[in-house]
């Protein structure tokens, strides 16, 4: 039996701020969000993966239809 992941990466980004703002667009509509740095430290120069419920990539998907 092959299972789904709970949470898929949707995206990268560079820096806590731009994560933050993805975090936030998502949870707005509804989408819970996870943010996990790539780096030991946490800051600006860290890339950081947003991660969404495998559930909820297709909202996800809508959200960036819309912007």
């Amino acid at each position: 039996m092959v299972t789904q992941p709970m949470w898929v990466e949707v995206r990268r980004v560079q820096g806590r701020i731009i994560a933050e703002m993805w975090k936030e667009l998502l949870e707005a509509e509804g989408v819970p969000t996870r943010l996990l740095s790539e780096n030991l430290e946490e800051g600006e120069l860290s890339t950081y993966r947003v991660l969404v419920p495998h559930f909820r990539e297709h909202v996800y998907e809508e959200i960036l239809r819309k912007i």
